[in-house]
């Protein structure tokens, strides 16, 4: 996607400084943000592509002010929104004043302990175009909705390193299309390829590209 999310790819925001005591929250409310965003996924009205288009389409500088709880928690509401599980007053009032919808699925507190990521893996109606050696170029298209191709590494050439099975491809299932299953392959890519000559040699990038996004280079 073309906005200001995608800061993988936007000069100026600073190096990632990792904190090796970093606790897992930094405030209480993160933990019941993401509490919340879990015991929600359970219903089962959107993916994880649907989660993360919802943070994208913030606004720019709405999306830039928040921290990375809030963008969970902005985006959270624009989906509870979307479903009519909640509603704008009910949000600022901070309690229920409608009626909702009747869920097909009860989330239980002993159902937490069962949680896990959801499988993306599915069949494939036909082989994989690309193999393990590889060169490929990737396209340079911009949507306006979610994808998973990054900017700096849109009309690129890299060398496959392996062939990661077919996946629900989050371009279209994210915007309501089908899950449309593609293949996934490790792109790897040089530093030189991906910001110039100047980069450092020993830099190399990987990503994982779904076939769509490929061409022969």
């Amino acid at each position: 996607m073309n906005s200001i999310h995608d800061m993988g790819g936007m000069h100026g925001f600073g190096p990632v400084k990792p904190d090796p005591n970093e606790p897992v929250f930094h405030e209480k409310w993160h933990g019941r943000v993401y509490a919340m965003q879990r015991a929600l996924g359970a219903a089962k009205l959107w993916t994880i592509d649907m989660s993360r288009a919802a943070q994208e389409s913030l606004p720019p500088q709405e999306y830039l002010a928040a921290s990375y709880y809030e963008r969970w928690l902005l985006g959270l509401e624009k989906r509870v929104e979307q479903f009519n599980l909640d509603s704008p007053d009910e949000i600022a009032a901070g309690h229920k004043l409608h009626d909702g919808p009747t869920l097909q699925r009860v989330f239980k507190p002993e159902d937490a302990d069962k949680m896990n990521r959801g499988n993306y893996t599915r069949p494939s109606s036909a082989p994989a175009l690309y193999a393990p050696g590889d060169r490929l170029r990737t396209n340079n298209n911009h949507p306006v909705t979610h994808t998973r191709l990054p900017r700096y590494a849109r009309d690129k050439v890299g060398v496959v390193e392996a062939v990661r099975g077919c996946h629900v491809f989050p371009d279209t299932v994210a915007i309501g299309e089908g899950e449309d299953p593609q293949w996934v392959y490790t792109l790897v890519f040089t530093g030189q390829e991906l910001w110039g000559a100047d980069s450092d040699p020993s830099i190399s990038v990987s990503i994982e590209a779904f076939e769509p996004y490929l061409l022969p280079a």
